[in-house]
């Protein structure tokens, strides 16, 4: 996501992305809103949400783009020691989850909204294979879950033999062939 957020220009903001309820702009809002939480959460400690919502996120104010690369690092970060994916966890709220589902969670979150905002902006979402492995059979065991939460729209038809990252986007209620 990092990559695909460098590249991001001021005038992409206005942009539709393939989840609905955000445009480029309200994407960027939305991580750099959760950001400090899902990393938080890897270094088990509560962030508490802050008064403002989403929406309040301003971008005009200061650097968006090199804001929203240090909240991407910090998540990789937090979560990179192996001690993250230990134990309970949450994500400023008084719910606390197994480590590797919240994980799971935010790795799913990361990869599917970086590829929203690659589309949207012309770009192409490059991941590991082993990667996205990984998430398709994480995003398998917790998808009914996720849509129940509302995180998901209904499931898009896409063929078995599609590559990985289209099965995991069909899962989340995603076109793959969005445009």
């Amino acid at each position: 996501m990092a990559a695909v957020a460098r590249n991001i220009t001021d005038d992409q903001l206005v942009n539709k992305t393939p989840c609905t309820e955000y445009d480029v702009r309200a994407l960027v809002n939305h991580l750099l809103f959760w950001g400090p939480s899902l990393a938080g959460a890897g270094r088990k400690e509560n962030v508490p949400q802050p008064a403002t919502t989403e929406s309040d996120v301003d971008l005009a104010a200061g650097d968006w783009r090199g804001r929203l690369l240090a909240v991407l690092d910090d998540i990789r970060s937090s979560w990179a020691p192996p001690s993250a994916w230990d134990g309970e966890t949450s994500m400023g709220t008084p719910q606390l989850l197994p480590a590797p589902v919240m994980g799971d969670m935010i790795v799913g979150e990361l990869a599917v909204h970086g590829w929203d905002l690659a589309v949207a902006t012309g770009q192409r979402l490059e991941l590991p294979a082993d990667l996205l492995a990984y998430l398709h059979v994480s995003m398998i065991a917790g998808v009914e879950q996720g849509r129940a939460m509302g995180m998901y729209a209904p499931q898009v038809a896409v063929p078995a033999d599609s590559p990985t990252m289209d099965r995991i986007l069909g899962l989340t209620g995603r076109d793959p062939a969005w445009a």
